[in-house]
């Protein structure tokens, strides 16, 4: 790609996905016991990335529905409201795990930048495993209140009353997605602690 004509010190329309890509893990990087979880991951995401995609396209359509037929005919848009937050929770939730792939979620970076190498892979470590930990916890949670609506037969308290179980078996797939990425990327943080053998010293 040329960058002629880029003033310097200016980002260009695809240098934020450009630095997320560089910022994932390489599969040679990851543990080898993790790198066939990484391989099923990373075509997961991707299948995920398209689901979400439709997703937002299915809320816009029906919340543009709902302002057109609330104004002009009066009608009542519960279902539509509800339907379109599905769509949200649906792409939130599935999408989590292709995001944290690229490592494109907010992050302060801040600290990359003052403390040594060493120091920022332990930084890095830390945090993925204490990540890892919320994210296994909200899954959990998020399955046991999927199978809490589904014996229960939960519904939300519109006159629609959509079962529960469809927003709650989101939350606890994209869940389980995040946190299987963060184990990949846990694994890699933490073998990237390791000195270098023999065998990379000489291969450097």
């Amino acid at each position: 790609m040329s960058v002629r004509g880029r003033r310097p010190g200016r980002a260009g329309p695809g240098d934020g996905v450009a630095a997320a890509v560089e910022r994932a893990p390489r599969i040679d990087a990851v543990p080898r016991c993790l790198q066939p979880l990484a391989r099923v991951l990373a075509r997961v995401n991707r299948a995920m990335t398209a689901v979400g995609m439709l997703a937002l396209v299915a809320a816009a359509c029906v919340l543009t529905s709902s302002v057109v037929s609330r104004y002009f005919l009066h009608a009542s848009t519960d279902w539509q409201d509800e339907a379109a937050v599905f769509c949200l929770v649906g792409a939130t939730f599935l999408c989590g795990a292709s995001v944290q792939e690229l490592r494109g979620h907010v992050g302060i970076e801040a600290l990359a930048v003052l403390l040594p190498p060493a120091a920022d892979r332990a930084r890095r470590a830390l945090v993925d495993l204490l990540c890892l930990a919320f994210c296994a916890f909200f899954a959990w949670k998020s399955w046991a209140l999927l199978h809490e609506a589904w014996v229960d037969g939960q519904t939300t308290s519109s006159s629609w009353a959509p079962p529960l179980w469809i927003p709650y078996g989101l939350m606890a797939t994209g869940m389980t997605l995040l946190a299987l990425q963060l184990v990949v990327q846990a694994g890699t943080s933490l073998r990237a602690l390791r000195p270098p053998g023999p065998q990379t010293e000489r291969a450097r």
